[in-house]
């Protein structure tokens, strides 16, 4: 039978006639009834028809009501619909054994209507009660995790940016007899993570590092969010915060994932003496502390001062300005010429890039080359640069019939780009020359990031005929180790020691080591740095050939560069060599 109503449906099952129609009149207008003669026959019509309630007649043939009342608390679909049994024997123990086995109320006959009608209506009401504590909980969970889904950040579980801000100023405010600090954590080249193994990878470092911070972070009085990507903040006490210990341990938890790649954490670290300001500019300034640091294997966190706010409007002028003034060309190469002691003459150049702003004059690589290698404009930065070396090599060609090669920095974000070679390559064909006219420049601190990587491009490289330098060397990073492994062709070494020949007697030695090691390993040697006649004099002494630096030459513009080339190369004329 089909329920056609709104009304509740009501299964009365009794096996005399008489019974189920007095029943039928108590009922018929609130209730949509239907009739079963036993318990099997209800339990069919329960099958295939919703039922609300249910009158059941404990003693009936084929199939009484302790029977059919067992089945239905049995099955999970029928145990929560109300079952009122019926009995003209009231003896105690029917009705404590129908209980037991989980009716819901009990009713003696001879009826009594209303007795009858105020039971089935107890026991629907407290069926509804039940049912609207259900739902407000349902209800309650619902909002609890609509909060948490507004709050928190789907893949850490940590607080979200507007969340942080939120809930850390209120800790600050909340406990102002305290001095807090906020804490800015991101991680070096996190993109080239991503871009090296799957995001899977980079998904598990993030959750892994949320893990540690949230059991770092006492929740009475600190907070810790993910603002974006691999950024993390923190909140927390100064009392409380030990920032070595906190990357160490950080450090520690990261590296148990065994990913083959050097993941480290920078922070920079804001000390609030104002709880009102709001908790973005805090972070904003702890962030400006983080850049300044950011890519420094030596220092991995810092203190923000009030120096940083100049540092940060200039890289934002740097930010802004960069797209427009590359595609008008303010970005100049300039040359600076490789001298040889024992001829005297230009043996090679350094292409460095200048930048020559409309309002602000020339901008030093110093201030805009960290900004670029962290928000990755570098990598088009480089590839301008070496189209431009490309040119003038080619005009030097053109013009004279020979070529001084130049060498160009490769930053370390090209190594990500998996058509760095064929750039390059293209670069030749395109500009008519041969692979041992463009040097390519590499830095020590590249092969911290991914040495497997940089030997296999380094490889590459020099398989396809480019010479390879390394940069800087003895900045820092220096090993034996490396040496063995980087196979480079020419090792540029670091003004430092330059600068410590003529009152260190230790750096003379080492010099002469890094000398001896090159010729052994077949590895060329240019010192860069070299400002006075004194340190030539101790260079040439020791041994060394090719120099750089500004006691023979500044960096030169293109024109006054192709103009000593030509000065040079007369030089030789008229020597005869």
């Amino acid at each position: 039978m089909e329920k056609t109503t709104d009304k509740p449906v009501m299964l009365i099952v009794d096996d005399v006639e008489i019974n189920r129609v007095l029943l039928v009149q108590f009922f018929q207008r609130e209730y949509v009834i239907i009739e079963a003669e036993n318990g099997k026959e209800a339990l069919e019509i329960m099958e295939h028809q919703p039922v609300n309630i249910v009158l059941l007649d404990l003693v009936m043939p084929e199939m009484d009501g302790y029977e059919a009342l067992s089945i239905l608390k049995r099955k999970e679909r029928y145990a929560s619909i109300p079952v009122i049994v019926m009995t003209a024997h009231n003896d105690g123990d029917s009705e404590a054994r129908a209980m037991e086995m989980g009716a819901a109320d009990f009713v003696t006959k001879p009826y009594n209507p209303i007795i009858v009608r105020c039971r089935v209506h107890n026991v629907m009401a407290r069926l509804e009660n039940e049912w609207r504590k259900l739902e407000q909980a349902a209800k309650d969970r619902q909002l609890v995790e609509m909060h948490r889904y507004i709050e928190t950040d789907a893949l850490t579980g940590l607080f979200n940016r507007e969340t942080f801000y939120k809930r850390a100023a209120s800790a600050m405010q909340k406990n102002q007899d305290k001095a807090y600090d906020i804490v800015y954590l991101d991680i070096s080249c996190f993109k080239a993570i991503n871009d090296l193994f799957h995001i899977e990878t980079g998904n598990l470092i993030l959750k892994t590092a949320a893990y540690y911070f949230m059991a770092s972070v006492d929740e009475e009085d600190g907070v810790c969010g993910r603002v974006e990507a691999d950024h993390f903040v923190i909140c927390l006490p100064q009392e409380k915060l030990d920032i070595d210990t906190l990357i160490q341990g950080l450090d520690n938890t990261v590296q148990s994932l065994g990913i083959s790649h050097n993941i480290l954490f920078y922070a920079g670290i804001y000390p609030v003496n104002n709880v009102f300001l709001p908790v973005d500019q805090m972070c904003d300034r702890a962030r400006m502390a983080l850049n300044k640091i950011k890519g420094n294997y030596m220092t991995r966190y810092a203190y923000y001062d009030a120096s940083m706010r100049d540092l940060m409007l200039q890289e934002q002028m740097i930010v802004r300005d960069m797209e427009f003034g590359l595609q008008e060309k303010q970005f100049t190469v300039y040359l600076q010429p490789i001298y040889n002691l024992h001829t005297g003459h230009i043996v090679s150049a350094e292409a460095l890039v200048r930048w020559q702003h409309p309002t602000n004059g020339v901008i030093t690589p110093g201030k805009f080359i960290p900004v670029f290698e962290r928000n990755g404009f570098i990598v088009r930065l480089d590839r301008y640069v070496w189209e431009r070396v490309c040119q003038i090599l080619q005009e030097e060609k053109q013009k004279h019939g020979k070529v001084t090669p130049v060498s160009v920095n490769v930053s370390r974000l090209n190594f990500y780009n998996l058509d760095l070679l064929s750039f390059l390559t293209g670069l030749l064909e395109k500009y008519d020359l041969e692979p041992w006219m463009l040097k390519l420049e590499i830095t020590e601190s590249a092969y911290t990031d991914n040495p497997q990587q940089l030997i296999a491009v380094i490889g590459a490289f020099r398989e396809h005929g480019f010479p390879v330098l390394m940069d800087d060397f003895g900045s820092g990073y220096s090993s034996l180790n490396m040496l063995k492994n980087l196979p480079v062709d020419t090792l540029k070494i670091d003004m430092g020691f330059v600068q410590e020949l003529e009152s260190s007697e230790r750096a003379s030695s080492i010099m002469k080591f890094i000398l001896k090691l090159a010729e052994d390993l077949d590895m060329g040697v240019v010192v860069e740095g070299v400002e006075t006649k004194a340190q030539l004099d101790l260079l040439a002494k020791i041994g060394c050939a090719d120099i750089q630096g500004f006691y023979f030459s500044r960096p030169l513009p293109y024109e006054n560069y192709m103009k000593l080339l030509d000065e040079d190369r007369k030089a030789q004329e008229a020597a005869g060599q």
